[in-house]
């Protein structure tokens, strides 16, 4: 009898420490930092964040030049980063990632086809991956070999102006988003004001001018980044220099314009400089950061049925240049990256109102840019 009761007495303790082990697993996750390296920065620094708690621990960094944009291979087996840079250092390098010990290994470096590419893609296959060239005024697909390197890039060269003589006064490629159905590649152009449209061979990676080869945009806005909502029926462009966020119906490679909002308090007079823009993956809330002298994440509530925004409120970054942001997995913490105060700063979100409430705690880390996640 008293076997019977130890057998079953260790047996329920293992399965009580495998299920512990098992939910804090869960609740784990790797937070990765794409920088600017112009001051103490050594490049991309991986850290482990508890969405319980909201707490943190660095794990590792890995030297590269200016890794002001990153993203994950669908596996989460590679990392690759641009190289912001110019002339024969603006590139992208691919790392492989190790999960075990969240440590990144270089792969290799190639050109980017363009001067300082300041945003990257990889599609849903994690064959081809996609830079945009911000001072370049291109974009450039580039395959991925079967170790996860990547190999020569094919680049497309855009041309064109608009009315801000000292912003656009050439094409400055800012994103590079794949349609939700991936048949599509939508490429914002800060200084042509127009969202250029290609569709998507998965096969052979070409990208060809789409049946509507571009989206205008209000003279002066400055289109920058762009989401898609996750019903794919709408999608938001964020509009750097006009301060605002303009809502799109959305099918088959063809937006519909909807309607313009602002992002910047009623009361702000300053600049205006529109960042980053993501939608809360229940599709409630859309999020945009403001930098400027607002320095401030603009929060709207979706209607579900038009796409239309309704303005919550705008939340203080508690630093100055607010780029990148980004929900945790748990979709209960919003992190904030603000360049110019070397920190960021870790917010709790409200799922039924939407608003952010700062936690007091953040992470300093030298000239913060991206914030990506591996799960």
């Amino acid at each position: 009898m008293k076997k019977i009761t130890c057998f079953l007495f260790c047996t329920c303790f293992c399965f009580l420490l495998i299920t512990v082990s098992y939910g804090q697993s869960n609740n784990e996750h790797y937070l990765l930092v794409g920088t600017y390296t112009s001051t103490s920065s050594k490049g991309i620094y991986v850290y482990k964040f508890h969405s319980k708690t909201g707490d943190f621990s660095i794990v590792s960094t890995a030297n590269t030049d200016n890794p002001s944009y990153l993203c994950m291979a669908p596996d989460k087996k590679y990392v690759y980063a641009v190289n912001e840079s110019k002339g024969d250092k603006a590139g992208v390098t691919a790392f492989i990632f190790d999960r075990s010990n969240g440590y990144l290994h270089p792969l290799n470096r190639e050109p980017s086809g363009g001067d300082d590419p300041c945003y990257v893609n990889i599609d849903k296959s994690g064959k081809w991956v996609t830079v945009g060239n911000y001072s370049g005024g291109s974009l450039s697909i580039l395959p991925v070999m079967a170790d996860g390197s990547l190999g020569k890039p094919t680049t497309i060269n855009h041309s064109g102006s608009s009315v801000n003589k000292e912003r656009q006064e050439k094409a400055h490629v800012h994103s590079t988003v794949f349609s939700p159905d991936y048949k599509y590649l939508f490429v914002p152009d800060l200084g042509m004001d127009k969202v250029m449209t290609y569709t998507f061979n998965p096969g052979s990676g070409k990208l060809s001018p789409a049946p509507t080869p571009f989206t205008q945009v209000e003279a002066g806005m400055g289109p920058r980044h762009f989401e898609f909502h996750p019903n794919g029926k709408f999608a938001y462009l964020m509009e750097e220099l006009g301060g605002s966020v303009a809502a799109y119906s959305y099918k088959d490679g063809k937006l519909t314009f909807i309607e313009r909002i602002s992002t910047l308090p009623k009361d702000y007079t300053g600049p205006k400089s529109g960042a980053d823009i993501h939608v809360s993956k229940d599709g409630k809330f859309l999020y945009g950061s403001n930098r400027g002298e607002s320095n401030t994440i603009v929060i709207y509530s979706i209607d579900q049925k038009t796409g239309k925004l309704t303005y919550v409120g705008n939340q203080s970054t508690m630093g100055k240049i607010p780029r990148n942001f980004n929900f945790d997995p748990s979709g209960d913490f919003v992190l904030v990256a603000n360049q110019e105060t070397d920190d960021i700063v870790i917010f709790r979100r409200d799922a039924a109102t939407g608003k952010l409430t700062p936690t007091g705690k953040k992470i300093s880390v030298p000239k913060p840019v991206c914030i990506k996640w591996i799960p």
